[in-house]
């Protein structure tokens, strides 16, 4: 099956590139609202569904026991720039569990925010772990793996107790069986499992109503969306469209993922949205994301006009005149 155009790339009046893809809206019920492409075939969905491998720190009753803050919630679900606030709070994360930064095993990488790359560089530093994009979310796994009393050590194999019961939150809400599922590897090293997009918007989809789930669960998923409304910087940072959107739309809840996949909720229409772009373009993804949303009949006059500003990119010139754009053509 090839997948419909979901963005276009212009320089000036002509259409330089395309990006194909799929999406699927669910709606209550599971009911498939809107969707183009395909949407059976497993994806890696990589980091969009953060909000999923929370859970267990969640549910379990670890997030309380440290004490952890909405901020510290919305910084496990992030794929944030490495700015100092972000370290800022990974660390104190680290600090309420009592575990080190050198239990850290997603490895390093330098932050993606330029002015906190350069004053490292300035000052002679050297990344670690907690400028990982990922680091909040392998503190939250830390944090689960304490406080159940499982060792530490190897927390990103998929058979270690933190993994598994993350595999277990995540087959359940999106209602699909993980172990008949291919997996792999993720760029921080823990595994990833393929789902098709249908069920990964199942996912979203009762995350934002809290649809046939227990209490407990209801709850996390409530502070999840709760902790990102009240925390959009922690969830990607200075100029990142996640971080952006769910500032002009606090009623939006987007989380992007490597190789064009984005995900998001609509809690009070209990809407679902999973979107993979083909070649794995955030550029396309990011767009046609905001155009699913923009599609959906369930925002005042005022939010649709924020959400119109981030179904288009502009393309400038290294003088910062505008050449073209990308823009979504769903």
């Amino acid at each position: 099956m090839t997948n419909p155009v979901l963005a276009q790339v212009t320089r000036g009046q002509t259409v330089e590139s395309v990006h194909l893809g799929a999406f699927c809206v669910l709606g209550p019920g599971g009911k498939v609202l809107a969707s183009l492409g395909d949407i059976q075939s497993p994806i890696f969905p990589r980091s969009a569904i953060k909000a999923f491998q929370v859970l267990p720190l969640l549910e379990s009753g670890a997030a309380d026991r440290y004490g952890f803050t909405d901020e510290e919630i919305a910084l496990c679900i992030s794929s944030h720039n490495g700015e100092p606030d972000h370290v800022r709070v990974a660390r104190s994360m680290l600090a309420k569990a009592g575990v080190r930064e050198a239990d850290y095993e997603c490895g390093s990488h330098w932050p993606y925010d330029m002015p906190a790359l350069h004053d490292m560089i300035t000052k002679g530093e050297t990344p670690h772990d907690v400028h990982n994009n990922c680091s909040g979310k392998h503190a939250g796994m830390l944090a689960f793996a304490k406080a159940s009393g499982a060792d530490v050590k190897g927390y990103v194999g998929i058979d270690h107790p933190v993994q598994q019961a993350v595999a277990k939150a995540m087959g359940e809400i999106c209602e699909i069986d993980l172990k008949s599922q291919a997996w792999g590897i993720d760029g921080c090293s823990v595994p990833t499992w393929a789902i098709p997009l249908q069920n990964m918007a199942r996912g979203f989809q009762r995350l934002a109503s809290g649809e046939n789930l227990s209490d407990t669960r209801k709850a996390a998923c409530q502070r999840i969306i709760r902790a990102a409304r009240a925390h959009p910087f922690m969830v990607a940072g200075t100029q990142r469209f996640c971080t952006d959107l769910m500032k002009a739309v606090p009623r939006a809840f987007v989380k992007t993922g490597a190789e064009g996949v984005f995900c998001g909720a609509v809690a009070h229409a209990g809407i679902g949205i999973a979107v993979k772009c083909d070649d794995g373009a955030h550029r396309a993804s990011e767009t046609a994301m905001a155009a699913v949303l923009l599609a959906l009949d369930v925002w005042t006059p005022e939010e649709r006009a924020a959400l119109q500003g981030f179904t288009r990119q502009p393309i400038t010139s290294r003088k910062g005149v505008e050449v073209g754009e990308v823009r979504a053509v769903i």
